[in-house]
């Protein structure tokens, strides 16, 4: 086999020199690259078993880069669709996960579980659509423009929670006990403010 192609090579050679044969293997490279891209979309994938389509004008497939983008309506409405903040987080045998975290003396991650569940309330309620990466901070003073009426005790649940999980201060059950009157008093509010 190997000698009955070294026979044919060298007799292609031959007649087209090599340089050449390379020049005629890229275009063709390219023509059949280029249909296979840019064929139209009505031409059939597999042939029928009795009969033939019937003609259509045809459609031309462009690439990527030149397909019409979307409106900008859809653009926006993408954007602005913001993320899905469950209210807060019961678990299946009826108690809040952060009384969970708090019962197990994982006292930081139970204050950052109840400022979730007061961000979730919020979102649930249409006071704050959060982004992602939006700190809380932001949201604090996002609420606080909305409902003033949550402004105080929200921003002193903000405080709490970047001085224990940003400041890597040590939580203590006294934290957990204020960050749940805080968020109570978040919630309490949030009750007496018709939106």
């Amino acid at each position: 086999m190997t000698r009955a192609w070294d026979e044919f090579a060298a007799a292609v050679f031959d007649v087209v020199p090599p340089g050449l044969l390379l020049l005629l293997a890229l275009v063709a490279a390219g023509v059949v690259g280029t249909l296979w891209y840019w064929f139209p979309a009505w031409v059939p994938r597999r042939l029928p078993r009795w009969r033939l389509p019937r003609w259509r004008w045809p459609k031309w497939r462009w690439p990527k880069w030149r397909r019409t983008r979307k409106p900008k309506a859809a653009r926006k409405k993408k954007a602005a669709a913001a993320p899905v903040f469950a209210p807060t987080v019961v678990l299946a045998d009826g108690t809040l996960l952060a009384d969970r975290l708090a019962a197990e003396g994982r006292y930081a991650e139970a204050i950052r579980q109840r400022l979730r569940d007061v961000v979730g309330d919020l979102t649930a309620a249409g006071v704050v659509a959060p982004l992602p990466g939006t700190t809380a901070a932001e949201v604090a003073a996002d609420a606080a423009v909305r409902r003033p009426a949550v402004a105080a005790p929200l921003a002193g649940a903000t405080d709490l929670f970047s001085e224990i999980w940003y400041g890597d201060r040590p939580a203590l059950p006294a934290h957990d006990e204020r960050m749940r009157a805080l968020t109570g008093d978040v919630r309490t509010r949030m009750r007496g403010v018709t939106p």
